[in-house]
């Protein structure tokens, strides 16, 4: 009987692997820098305060923030709204926040320092971590951009610590 045990443990652990789960949505090795370039771009973009391009850089797994969307798609997006969907943003909205963005981020320069997959997400996710160069006195380090892979195949930056920017630390 032990010997029947031991085989039949074998076997479970030989097959264990297979039954492992694993995310079906994958980010191709090759581009594994297009989080980095967003956030890249998104920092350049707050420089010249570009609120546009900020806003279509900035959003989440369903899309960028600065999609305002079309007037039909809106009305149906109002009356999801009152079910606990999102209603449309207006234009006036997305510059509004996004200027806030830009003036927290104003920087001379960064670096990125560092830039991992963020594990326990429905979709591909990266943490970005920045270290901003305000002024020739003032080094902020270990800014994270939280960036996501959204379903138009696009990284959007979707979070910023920029209660650390705002710190100083």
């Amino acid at each position: 009987m032990t010997g029947v045990r031991k085989w039949v443990a074998v076997l479970a652990l030989a097959f264990l692997p297979a039954c492992a789960s694993s995310s079906s949505a994958r980010v191709n090795p090759a581009t594994a820098l297009e989080p980095q370039l967003s956030v890249e771009r998104f920092l350049q973009a707050a420089n010249q305060r570009d609120l546009d391009a900020m806003g279509r850089l900035f959003g989440t797994a369903e899309g960028s923030y600065g999609d305002t969307g079309s007037t039909f798609g809106c009305a149906f997006k109002k009356i999801g709204s009152w079910f606990g969907g999102q209603a449309c943003r207006t234009r006036q909205e997305v510059e509004l926040r996004m200027d806030a963005i830009a003036s927290i981020l104003r920087h001379q320069d960064y670096t990125v320092t560092q830039q991992r997959m963020v594990a326990g997400r429905d979709h591909p996710t990266s943490q970005v971590v920045v270290d901003l160069r305000i002024d020739r006195e003032r080094v902020v380090r270990g800014v994270p951009f939280v960036v996501v892979h959204g379903g138009d195949g696009r990284w959007l930056v979707q979070e910023v610590d920029l209660q650390r920017v705002m710190a100083g630390s």
